[in-house]
């Protein structure tokens, strides 16, 4: 019989409330899932009152003033805070995208912040993100060729470099690939949206020489078909990239060589 019930301890409890300093003048309340494995208790969600009147616009930067003036425990990732590392990609209010391009005005009520869903969790907003980036050194991310290396770059003509726009952009911030039902589900086996993507864009380099292998191993019914074309990951990319149509030219590719 199913189980569609949570564990008991995996319920997200009431957690502790941090409130903002007196000469506060713009108050916010930030509601964050906090979880600690070592500590053996129950995830929960903590409540914090943050003056944004004082701090940068975007949502990360009132994580980082979370973590100087209030609670120094709150682990979170992040790096560049310009939308090119992806290191912090979240849930923010019920959507995944990066903290440091989500601004804080969009966001109307309390902003909730879990991390990304359907991921083993380390601490606090921090993921096991180890399956996916195996999933992504599985894919031969690297141009493949056989041919002896030329004295200068490979070249490729304007249309042919024109094909990898709207590829070569992507971070591996994982949004999209945790916004998928089909990877929540068989993520042991379906290589999700960001891998595909990512897979797709040395399929259609020109300058690549094993581009029947690569459409080999994702010959698959599960690596590859198990997309059902439900499109959340092309809904959350925070770069507004389409990974649903690179699957889909992935499946085209596939039958054209039948």
């Amino acid at each position: 019989m199913v189980e569609f019930a949570l564990p008991r301890n995996s319920r997200i409890v009431p957690g502790k409330t941090f409130g903002a300093s007196r000469d506060a003048t713009e108050i916010r309340k930030f509601k964050i899932y906090r979880y600690n494995p070592d500590s053996g208790s129950n995830p929960s969600l903590d409540t914090f009152e943050v003056d944004v009147g004082s701090c940068g616009p975007m949502v990360l930067d009132a994580m980082i003033k979370i973590k100087n003036e209030l609670d120094p425990t709150l682990t979170f990732r992040r790096s560049c805070r310009e939308g090119v590392c992806g290191s912090c990609a979240l849930n923010i209010d019920g959507t995944n995208t990066l903290a440091c391009t989500k601004p804080i005005s969009d966001i109307k009520g309390d902003v909730k912040i879990y991390p990304l869903p359907h991921m083993s969790v380390i601490k606090d907003l921090v993921c096991d993100l180890n399956q996916a980036y195996a999933q992504y050194q599985n894919i031969r991310p690297f141009l493949w060729t056989e041919t002896p290396a030329p004295n200068r770059e490979r070249l490729q003509s304007r249309e042919d470099r024109e094909r990898l726009d709207g590829l070569w952009e992507c971070i591996l911030c994982f949004c999209c690939q945790t916004s998928c039902p089909s990877y929540w589900w068989n993520g042991d086996r379906y290589m999700g949206p960001a891998v595909l993507l990512q897979a797709y864009r040395w399929i259609a380099d020109s300058r690549d020489e094993h581009t029947w292998f690569r459409l080999d191993r994702l010959d698959d019914s599960f690596r590859l078909f198990r997309c059902h074309t439900i499109m959340n990951c092309t809904n959350t990319c925070p770069k507004g990239l389409n990974p649903g149509k690179a699957i889909a030219e992935i499946k085209k590719s596939l039958v054209k060589r039948l």
